[in-house]
């Protein structure tokens, strides 16, 4: 099975300017743990100062669009708002419907909170079959070769806040 990342970014991007918003789950932790480090990483490799990264939690996937856009709302009514949010959860399937359920509302919720907020949102929803593809998307799979989508995550919402954000044009 071979699972992409990003690619080769079409220019380099300056993310000094950029305030970052992460909004994580809590479920399947180790898995979210590499993720946020995995997009952390990339975002100050890209130029976000550590201070401008700001890291919130929400008890599970379901809770990442409320928590998203109040988390956004708050940063602009604090005086400092927010170029881009990357929502990171982690479903995986089980033996009931409750997986198609929680997907599709949530992916269709992140999507639709772009127009909300206003900002790029970047979608940091794994939708898993299994632990061990989880684990993989996470770059914790034992030696193999797969990669952090956490990392495309956090080079995605560089290049979106650069590119789209508010203080873009």
């Amino acid at each position: 099975m071979a699972v992409k990342g990003l690619g080769q970014l079409d220019q380099e991007y300056d993310g000094s300017k950029l305030r970052v918003g992460i909004v994580h789950a809590r479920w399947n932790r180790v898995i979210i743990d590499a993720l946020v480090k995995g997009a952390v990483d990339r975002l100050l490799s890209m130029g976000v100062k550590e201070d401008n990264i700001i890291v919130e939690t929400v008890p599970g996937s379901f809770e990442l669009p409320w928590g998203s856009k109040r988390f956004v709302d708050a940063q602009k009514a604090k005086g400092a708002p927010l170029d881009v949010v990357i929502p990171i959860g982690v479903l995986i399937k089980g033996s009931t419907m409750h997986f198609e359920y929680i997907s599709d509302s949530t992916t269709q919720a992140l999507m639709n909170l772009q127009d909300k907020v206003q900002i790029p949102v970047i979608f940091g929803l794994l939708t898993c079959l299994t632990e061990e593809q989880a684990m993989a998307r996470a770059g914790i799979d034992a030696g193999k070769t797969m990669h952090n989508h956490g990392e495309d995550w956090g080079a995605a919402a560089v290049e979106m806040a650069a590119k789209f954000g508010p203080n873009a044009f």
